[in-house]
């Protein structure tokens, strides 16, 4: 059931926080983890490519995609458009951020796939990759007809937000995994680097949050509407 109240400031408080997280995590990774490359000596400055990609793709393209359709005033084949590509932009930066992961290990002499966080980051990352592919052939191309749209909505909408919101806490998983390595090699407990990994993942939590929110409040009139179903 939709919130009866307007979703807008939702959507402009999540993009503030949106823009917060992915500074912090340029901060961190700049400023305290020594920036980024693809190929260096010093491989921590490829897995530096992980957490940024990551959060950039899944978490803020990702949420500023499912949001679109309540803070873009536009016709809905537009908001469709945006949607689409918002999602494919967030996907393409997640594989590469997970392939940045595993050229981190692999280099490093590191085993992949081990704790619990890449177990379930591989599985969002599958996850949404068949809910932009469904989406794509249901409500984009070649499109199914209005009955098959409306029945298929829902689902899209509930599977849509359970992906999102486990990447959400995977991501928090991850900044909780990386600030514990961190802290085995001699970063303080209470320094100023820690304080910045746990308060980056404080935001990111709370940018879900609204996001979510967002969702659920009401979205603004759009230009025009075939009613044929409803769309996030």
């Amino acid at each position: 059931m939709a919130l009866r109240v307007p979703a807008i400031p939702f959507t402009f408080v999540a993009h503030t926080l949106g823009i917060a997280a992915l500074v912090l995590v340029l901060v961190w990774n700049i400023h305290f983890r020594g920036g980024f490359a693809w190929e260096a000596a010093n491989k921590n400055l490829i897995f530096n490519l992980h957490p940024l990609l990551m959060l950039l793709g899944l978490i803020i393209l990702g949420g500023e995609a499912i949001i679109s359709y309540k803070s873009l005033p536009l016709k809905k084949q537009v908001k469709k458009l945006i949607h689409l590509v918002l999602h494919a932009l967030a996907l393409a930066l997640g594989i590469i951020g997970i392939y940045a992961a595993f050229k981190n290990h692999n280099e490093s002499g590191i085993a992949n796939l081990y704790s619990l966080h890449s177990w379930i980051g591989i599985g969002v990352i599958v996850l949404y990759g068949i809910q932009w592919i469904y989406g794509f052939l249901i409500f984009f191309y070649p499109g199914g007809s209005p009955i098959l749209r409306s029945e298929c909505m829902p689902w899209h909408v509930v599977f849509g937000l359970l992906v999102y919101v486990l990447a959400v806490a995977n991501a928090s998983l991850g900044f909780l995994e990386k600030l514990t390595f961190l802290e085995s090699s001699g970063v303080a407990k209470f320094g100023s680097e820690a304080f910045l990994v746990n308060f980056t993942a404080l935001i990111t939590i709370l940018f879900g949050v609204f996001v979510v929110i967002s969702v659920l409040s009401e979205a603004p009139a759009p230009i025009e509407d075939d009613h044929s179903y409803s769309s996030i």
